[in-house]
C-alpha cells in the first residue's frame, strides 16, 4: 500500500505520461529520498538523483561525470535505457547536469528522468532531441514544458551502468 501511494505520488510531478524502462524499486526509493531533502528544506539535485536511479556510483559534480566514468564504466553516445546522460558544464549549466534515460523512442528521440531541471523538482519522461549534425547526441534540446523544446545543449554521452574496470 505504502509503495502504490509512493507511485501515485510519484506519477503527479511527472511531465508525461509513459511508462519507464527503469526499475521502479529505485526509482521509488531516489523518489523518497528527494522528498526527505524538500521536507528538510533542502535541495534537490541532479547527481544524487541519477546515481539512486541508475545504480552508477559516481560523486561530484555532473560536469565530471564523463571524465570519472572512464576505465569505470562503459561509455558512449548511443542512449539505452538505465543509462546517465552527460550534459558538458557551459554558461548556462555551469556544473554540467546528469538525467537517466528511462525510454528510447528512436534514434533521435529518448525521454529522461532527471531532478532539478526545474529548480528543486523530479521531473520523469521528459522527451529529448538528438539535434547533433551526426546524429550522435552531442547535442540536445529537452522539452522543458509540453511542446516546448528549450536551447541546444552540449552532451559528452552516455555512461552505461555495466561496470568494466
Amino acid at each position: 500500500m505504502i509503495v502504490f501511494a509512493l507511485l501515485l505520488t510519484t506519477a503527479a510531478c511527472t511531465t508525461k505520461e509513459q511508462t519507464s524502462g527503469l526499475d521502479p524499486d529505485r526509482q521509488a526509493m531516489a523518489f523518497q529520498a528527494a522528498q526527505k531533502l524538500r521536507a528538510a528544506g533542502q535541495r534537490v539535485w541532479c547527481v544524487p538523483y541519477a546515481r539512486n536511479v541508475s545504480g552508477i556510483d559516481i560523486r561530484g559534480n555532473a560536469r565530471t561525470w564523463w571524465a570519472q566514468a572512464q576505465d569505470k564504466f562503459s561509455r558512449g553516445n548511443k542512449p539505452q535505457v538505465g543509462a546517465v546522460m552527460a550534459f558538458s558544464g557551459t554558461s548556462k549549466l555551469p556544473l554540467g547536469h546528469v538525467a537517466v534515460v528511462s525510454g528510447v523512442i528512436d534514434s533521435r528521440n529518448i525521454v529522461v528522468d532527471h531532478a532539478n531541471w526545474h529548480r528543486n523538482k523530479i521531473s520523469q519522461n521528459m522527451a529529448v532531441i538528438d539535434v547533433s549534425d551526426k546524429n550522435d547526441w552531442s547535442a540536445v534540446r529537452v522539452e522543458s514544458y509540453e511542446g516546448n523544446f528549450g536551447r541546444v545543449y552540449p552532451v559528452d554521452g552516455f555512461i552505461y551502468p555495466d561496470y568494466e574496470g
